[in-house]
């Protein structure tokens, strides 16, 4: 989970531009099918061109509402696509290139992540035996704090070591 909001903050309408906006800074490219004029869809795509990210856009009929949205954009500069075999042609070879570099600095970047565990997150590794474990559990057994916890298990799954499941359970790769 990813957010800008403390821990438990409700879903609330006005809050989902912000979300989005993070959403589509970590995203290629964003895609529109449908959108009023006055959209979150809207919003977002505004944010992704703003971020300099790749914004397609589905046209359709002239009388549907739903479909203005996608004109407008189009008009300030969203790509116009119909299949995603379109989308494919745009982003595929950067789709492409980010694949190849993942691969082959992959080894490289696992070697010198493993090297640079701190004693903590070794130690923290040991309670993971190859079943999903839950953070709770982890607090009971290492009598860590969840908070703190929570911060060491993001950075074991941001270093590739664990990956995080529904319901607050974690794995170990």
């Amino acid at each position: 989970m990813l957010s800008e909001f403390p821990l438990n903050t409700q879903p609330r309408p006005n809050l989902f531009p912000r979300r989005n906006r993070i959403i589509s800074g970590m995203s290629v490219g964003t895609l529109v099918i449908e959108a009023a004029l006055k959209s979150g869809s809207l919003i977002t795509a505004r944010q992704a061109m703003e971020q300099g990210r790749d914004v397609f856009a589905i046209p359709g009929s002239i009388q549907n509402p739903l479909a203005r949205g996608c004109h407008q954009i189009i008009r300030e500069g969203a790509k116009l696509v119909e299949t995603a075999e379109h989308v494919m042609e745009e982003l595929g070879a950067l789709i492409l290139a980010s694949q190849l570099n993942a691969a082959t600095s992959a080894p490289a970047m696992q070697t010198q992540q493993a090297n640079t565990l701190s004693e903590e997150q070794t130690a923290l590794l040991e309670y993971f035996t190859g079943n999903p474990v839950a953070i709770d559990w982890l607090s009971e057994k290492t009598g860590r704090p969840i908070n703190e916890l929570s911060s060491m298990l993001l950075i074991l799954e941001l270093d590739g070591h664990i990956s995080a499941m529904p319901g607050g359970f974690y794995t170990r790769h």
